[in-house]
């Protein structure tokens, strides 16, 4: 693998050819002198100098998407041969958060037992990162939540998943029966980042009943779902979570679903891989997983 596209990989991500050639143990002169051999090899500019810091070029950015998939590719190959076992056979599957914390690892588990010559490798964050870890093939396969652009990807409908409004059961809250919308973001919302399934899905419901995405900007935005789960039974506010995921809390008492007049908010959890995937073991695991 030509060792230039990790320089230019490298360069891309720190926007500084001297933060570059400190992580790559090499003088700046010498990635310098790396990144122009790709752009007179290639005929093209790959960065474009702003101040301090270097952008990629329209061109530069349409490399990087090359890039990765190429040192991609290359590294499951070396994974691949590097195996003393060649029949044993590994694959990194990503999910967004609700789905793998609270729905995949028991599947996984369960087709591991079944299939021991096989190895799963789980990696779970928002949609819009897996998205792009499953174009850059860091992933065999995804299943996600929410929206996606599905002339990019070929994919299979999993389950029906719905989102329920969610408070505590003491203190003030606790009171509420069900709410407007008008009323709901007069309170303190609790909501997962932008970028994940969960948050599209309430941003496409608001602007549907009306409502401009701007009214959830002074809201608090959290990452973590079990993060979210514990303020929301510290009494610290609301929050509109996977029903799958405070299944738990609901049964122990300590949150219940609120319903929100006139809004119920429906989505599916669906199975994402590219076209020119290995298609044998897609194919088993969906399969296995419907049955």
């Amino acid at each position: 693998m030509d060792s230039r596209l990790y320089t230019f990989i490298t360069v891309a991500k720190t926007k500084n050819y001297t933060k570059a050639a400190k992580i790559l143990n090499l003088t700046q002169p010498a990635v310098y002198k790396q990144i122009q051999y790709l752009e007179n090899y290639y005929s093209v500019s790959l960065f474009k100098q702003e101040g301090r810091i270097l952008r990629l070029t329209d061109e530069g950015k349409i490399f990087l998407q090359y890039a990765s998939e190429m040192i991609n590719i290359h590294e499951n190959l070396k994974d691949k041969l590097e195996q003393k076992d060649l029949n044993k056979k590994r694959y990194k599957l990503g999910a967004t958060m609700t789905i793998g914390d609270y729905v995949l690892p028991r599947i996984i588990y369960d087709y591991m037992e079944v299939n021991k010559n096989i190895s799963i490798a789980l990696t779970v964050n928002n949609t819009n990162i897996i998205l792009k870890k499953l174009l850059d093939r860091e992933l065999s396969m995804a299943l996600i939540e929410g929206p996606f652009d599905k002339t990019k990807f070929k994919y299979k409908k999993f389950r029906d998943d719905d989102l329920v409004l969610v408070g505590p059961t003491k203190g003030e809250l606790c009171k509420i029966e069900s709410i407007t919308i008008d009323e709901l973001l007069k309170e303190n919302l609790i909501l997962r980042e932008k970028g994940s399934g969960t948050r599209e899905i309430i941003e496409g419901v608001l602007t549907s009943k009306g409502y401009s995405q701007d009214v959830l900007n002074h809201h608090l935005e959290i990452s973590s779902i079990n993060g979210i789960k514990t303020l929301v039974e510290e009494e610290a506010g609301l929050s509109i979570l996977s029903k799958v995921s405070v299944e738990k809390e609901i049964a122990a008492g300590t949150m219940k679903i609120i319903p929100i007049e006139n809004v119920f908010i429906h989505r599916e959890f669906n199975f994402v891989y590219l076209y020119d995937t290995e298609i044998s073991f897609i194919d088993d695991f969906i399969n296995r997983v419907l049955e």
